[in-house]
């Protein structure tokens, strides 16, 4: 068992623990505080753009050159292909599967289909859009989890070692 590969696993761990708070975050903002996605992006904007001017006033007051100039980010034209293209085809692949499901000519996708979307109206109806987008980040954080958990388990021995260097399943 190597270092890197619990490492790692403590790295998965922290993404999606990351993951999970800052969902949590947004789902209170948004289900609790009765307040829209567009109203959090807003507030986190206006946080960073006072938190960076305060941060540059105070680095000129202190006559110190500012690290990194943000009027210099910029976004490579790869990482903006990418982007879109990545957003086309979940986009068709989506629209693929929706015209394949209309047409009728697999039967088993139309059902499939129809039973997903029939599932999404009855929870929309019992509960609000944001708490089915929390509960699906959630289960999505869980399956990170459960993806890590395999080298988390190879490393568990290391974790549950007695005092006297047993294991604690040798100790039963």
């Amino acid at each position: 068992m190597g270092c890197s590969s619990i490492n790692s696993s403590r790295s998965e761990v922290g993404k999606a623990l990351g993951v999970l708070i800052c969902g949590s975050l947004v789902y209170y903002h948004c289900a609790y505080r009765n307040s829209s996605l567009l109203s959090l992006i807003s507030d986190v904007f206006i946080v960073l753009l006072c938190s960076l001017a305060i941060l540059g006033l105070l680095f000129r007051q202190m006559n110190i050159s500012v690290p990194v100039d943000p009027l210099e980010w910029q976004i490579s034209q790869e990482t903006a292909n990418s982007i879109v293209a990545w957003l086309a085809n979940t986009v068709g692949a989506a629209e693929s599967v929706l015209r394949v499901a209309a047409t009728g000519h697999d039967k088993r996708l139309f059902f499939k289909v129809v039973v997903c979307l029939y599932i999404l109206s009855v929870l929309g109806r019992m509960v609000s859009g944001v708490t089915v987008a929390y509960a699906g980040l959630c289960l999505f954080c869980l399956y990170m989890f459960a993806e890590s958990s395999q080298s988390i388990s190879t490393s568990a021995p290391w974790f549950l070692r007695g005092r006297n260097g047993s294991t604690a399943e040798s100790d039963v």
